[in-house]
């Protein structure tokens, strides 16, 4: 008893080996990175006193890099008519405009160009208007992901604050509505990052001293100063890379704002 024949024992050995070659095929190996692709990304205030350079300068932002840019749109069709149809002939079939024809977020919509499809979009209410003073606020985002690589998405968040609560005549009774809104700038970033998403943003935040929307050390600034903006907050699970190689402006000749481009890669990790 407790003994086995030589046949029976090279056969176990055999079963053994092979149980141990499937216990290290069995691993899952580490996925491979995908490559860079290119990412301009633009924060645009279009503005609403010298109209007639309204055309030349929204060409000029289609045109700010030779890769197609995805652009955050600031002040459409406030007080003025005209831009979504210059938005749709210089940009073109390859983009989709989301909200630019929307019932109420109209005034913040989102260029986004192929090779990025669009998954997701959701527009959020902050305050209303204020007679005079400045229309209803909404911030707007969208889910995109790469046409090939279906790994490699990440979300856009678009907004424009109240102006004059802190910057030109520094108005207190303006604070309540742009803390508001910082707040749920905030909020909305936070809830695309809790989804494992890269989140992008772009606005004009109407205050030079702004910081980050989500105060977190992770978030990063395209740019440290003035009132337009693009930062960035990497996902917390490392699923999506992402560099910053360059920026740069465009000069748009409306309204005192030039548009804002940052030059990013990204990939998945």
């Amino acid at each position: 008893m407790g003994k086995i024949n030589r046949r029976a024992a090279l056969t176990l050995g055999g079963a053994a080996l092979l149980g141990a070659a499937a216990g290290v095929g069995a691993a899952t190996p580490a996925s491979a990175a995908s490559a860079w692709v290119r990412l301009p990304l633009v924060t645009a205030n279009i503005g609403r006193k010298n109209l007639a350079a309204r055309g030349p300068a929204i060409r000029d932002v289609r045109a700010a890099d030779d890769t197609r840019p995805l652009v955050g749109w600031q002040e459409i069709s406030e007080g003025d008519s005209g831009e979504p149809a210059l938005i749709e002939q210089h940009f073109g079939s390859a983009y989709r405009n989301t909200f630019l024809r929307h019932d109420t977020a109209f005034r913040v919509p989102i260029s986004v160009p192929a090779p990025w499809v669009v998954v997701d979009t959701k527009p959020t209410f902050v305050h209303g208007g204020i007679a005079g003073v400045s229309p209803p606020r909404w911030i707007t985002e969208v889910v995109v992901r790469h046409e090939t690589i279906p790994g490699l998405q990440f979300a856009v968040i678009n907004t424009h604050y109240i102006a004059g609560a802190y910057n030109g005549a520094q108005n207190p009774d303006l604070r309540d509505e742009w803390n508001l809104h910082k707040q749920t700038h905030r909020d909305r970033v936070i809830a695309q990052h809790q989804q494992g998403r890269l989140v992008f943003w772009t606005a004009d935040t109407n205050n030079p001293g702004y910081d980050k929307a989500t105060g977190q050390d992770a978030e990063r600034k395209a740019f440290g100063s003035g009132i337009d903006r693009i930062d960035w907050l990497p996902p917390g699970n490392g699923s999506v890379q992402v560099e910053l190689l360059n920026t740069k402006s465009v000069a748009m000749d409306v309204d005192g704002h030039d548009a804002r481009v940052a030059i990013f890669r990204v990939r998945t990790a």
